[in-house]
C-alpha cells in the first residue's frame, strides 16, 4: 500500500529527513506588517532570523487555505498514493487542521486521507511525521500507521528555554507563563506546551543552568524519537555536547525553529523534545 505523508510548516523538520521520506509540507504563510512570506519556499529558517532582528514588528501567521492542502492531496494521489497520512500542528493553536479536514472530504472520490491532530508543535509534530513515513515504508496498513502515530503523540514531550517572554505576550500565547513576565530581566524560565498553551515550569538563574535543566528532565526518562530545535540560539553545540551521553545511541534530529514557531519563541530558544517509552 503506498501511503504517502503530508504535514505543515510548523513542523521545523530538516530538509534532509523531509527529502529522505518523501514528505510533503503544506506551508503556512509569514507577515512582517505588509510584507507577506511562504514559508519554507520563500523565507527560510536563517532569513526569518536575520528579519527579526532587523524588524521592529512582531511576525504574524496565518494557516494555509483548504485549496492548498486538496491541492497537495491531490498531486500525491496522480502520483500513485493509495492513502495520504496528513499530520498537523495543534488545532487549539491554528485553523491549519480545519483546513487539512476541509480538503480530505473534498477529495474523499479519490482515496481516504487521514488527518491527525498532533496536539503540539515543531519537532513532536515533525517526528510524528517521519514515523508515520518509516511505518508506511516497513509496509503497515493506514490503520496501524494512525495508531502509532496516536500512541507516539499521546507520549510526546516539549521543554523549552527561552531568552524572552515579549514575542509570547504580544502573540496572544503567553498562558499560564504571564506571571512570569515582571522577573524576564533575572531569570530564564523553563516552559512546555501542555493544551495548546505554554505553560511555565521552572525559573532559572543562568543559561547554562537552564540548559542543564532540560538535560536532566530527558535523564529522569526512558526516551526515545528525541529531537532538538533552536531559534538562532549560539549555544546550540554546547547543549548538544551536554545532551548526547544522556542519550547514547539515540540518533538525536537536529534542526531550526522556523517562521511558524518562532513568531512566538523568539530568538535564543533552544527546545528538546521526546517520545517517553513505557517500561
Amino acid at each position: 500500500m503506498n501511503i504517502r505523508v503530508v504535514t505543515d510548516s510548523a513542523c521545523d523538520l530538516p530538509d534532509d529527513l523531509v527529502d529522505k521520506h518523501r514528505i510533503e509540507i503544506v506551508p503556512l504563510t509569514i507577515r512582517f506588517g505588509d510584507l507577506e512570506f511562504v514559508d519554507r519556499f520563500e523565507l527560510d529558517s536563517e532569513a526569518f532570523w536575520t528579519r527579526v532582528a532587523d524588524s521592529d514588528t512582531l511576525p504574524e501567521t496565518s494557516a494555509p487555505s483548504a485549496g492548498a492542502f486538496e491541492k497537495t492531496f491531490t498531486k500525491l494521489f496522480d502520483e500513485g498514493a493509495d492513502a495520504i497520512l496528513c499530520v498537523n500542528l495543534a488545532s487549539r493553536l491554528s485553523a491549519t487542521m480545519q483546513s487539512a479536514e476541509v480538503a480530505a472530504k473534498s477529495v474523499a472520490d479519490r482515496g481516504n486521507v487521514r488527518v491527525v491532530d498532533s496536539l503540539s508543535v515543531s519537532l513532536i509534530q515533525g517526528n510524528l511525521a517521519v514515523t508515520a513515513a518509516e511505518r508506511a515504508e516497513a509496509g503497515d496498513d493506514l490503520d496501524a500507521v494512525v495508531t502509532e502515530v496516536e500512541r507516539q503523540r499521546d507520549h510526546g514531550r516539549l521543554y523549552a528555554t527561552l531568552d524572552t517572554l515579549e514575542n509570547l505576550r504580544k502573540g496572544g500565547r503567553i498562558g499560564g507563563a504571564q506571571a512570569l513576565l515582571g522577573s524576564m530581566l533575572s531569570i530564564k524560565p523553563i516552559v512546555t506546551f501542555t493544551d495548546g498553551e505554554v505553560t511555565p515550569l521552572a525559573k532559572v538563574r543562568t543559561r547554562g543552568k537552564s540548559l542543564r535543566w532540560l538535560v536532566d528532565k530527558v535523564a529522569e526518562e526512558k526516551v526515545e524519537h528525541v529531537g532538538v530545535v533552536h531559534a538562532d540560539a549560539s549555544d546550540l553545540d554546547d547543549f548538544l555536547e551536554m545532551l548526547r551521553p544522556v542519550v547514547p545511541g539515540e540518533d538525536i534530529i537536529v534542526g531550526t525553529i522556523g517562521p511558524v514557531v518562532g513568531t512566538h519563541s523568539g530568538p535564543g530558544a533552544i527546545a528538546v523534545t521526546f517520545t517517553t517509552v513505557d517500561d
